[in-house]
């Protein structure tokens, strides 16, 4: 896969999606959103690959759009370029593979959606998160989606209301980080999180991350039928049926990925 604005690779089948754009502390441009949309869905289609990274070149994680493209454009441009951006949101949660951000430098705007958005969020201790839209006039209402179901009303309507910055571990601490690590040990402690990750049945995960996303927005009685109708299912499968036989057995199982 070649690309101009994202470099891509694959070790030990972890995927490692890297926004290359540091001299613009890699903003998520229309052609960039579309190169790492386009990413995720061969990653998805493919199927090699158990967990997605996703970090940023240079200093810095993403420092939201360029202004440029919105900036004296005309509302169908403007409405293009974040129905594209909020599908890129939506694509994250539906690839099968888990999808960790790793964070270092800022991740303002549209950067800080792009990491509320991951399903996982490993961020340098020094990292900083922000939706400073307010302070230009250009309110983060797409930011806002992922931002608020990650943190919660309080915290999010702070940081939306006033665009300053909070620390990696404040960002921990209101649940938008999972893990903060020290610069020179942050894509070891990433990349851990990841085999963590990838020592189980993809079939499995990606069935439990699919049904995280739909039972969430549920009514509690409606998420635990829909809940029990998949693990019902769950059951039946190959990894399932391997993984409680080896549980039994006293033995390490052997994925299928079915």
């Amino acid at each position: 896969m070649n690309y101009n604005y994202i470099i891509y690779e694959e070790r030990e089948k972890i995927a490692l999606i890297t926004l290359n754009q540091p001299e613009k502390q890699n903003i998520l441009s229309f052609d960039l959103i579309q190169e790492l949309s386009g990413c995720l869905r061969q990653v998805a289609q493919e199927n090699s690959a158990t967990v997605i990274i996703v970090k940023g070149a240079g200093d810095n994680f993403c420092a939201g759009h360029d202004l440029n493209e919105i900036l004296h454009q005309d509302i169908s441009n403007i409405r293009h370029l974040f129905q594209t951006c909020c599908d890129l949101m939506i694509l994250i949660h539906t690839v099968p593979q888990p999808v960790i951000a790793q964070v270092h430098g800022i991740a303002t705007a549209a950067g800080c959606q792009l990491a509320a958005a991951c399903d996982l969020v490993v961020a340098e201790e020094g990292a900083q998160f922000a939706t400073p839209g307010v302070q230009i006039g250009l309110f983060c209402t797409t930011p806002m989606v992922p931002l608020s179901r990650a943190v919660g009303r309080k915290k999010s309507l702070e940081m939306l209301l006033t665009g300053k910055f909070i620390s990696a571990q404040e960002a921990k601490e209101y649940g938008l980080v999972n893990r903060v690590a020290p610069k020179e040990k942050l894509e070891k402690e990433t990349w851990a999180l990841a085999k963590d990750i990838d020592q189980y049945s993809l079939a499995i995960v990606s069935l439990g991350k699919q049904t995280f996303y739909q039972q969430i927005e549920m009514a509690e009685k409606q998420a635990y039928q829909y809940a029990k109708e998949v693990i019902s299912g769950n059951a039946l499968m190959d990894d399932a049926l391997e993984g409680m036989s080896a549980f039994l057995e006293k033995r390490s199982p052997v994925w299928k990925d079915k």
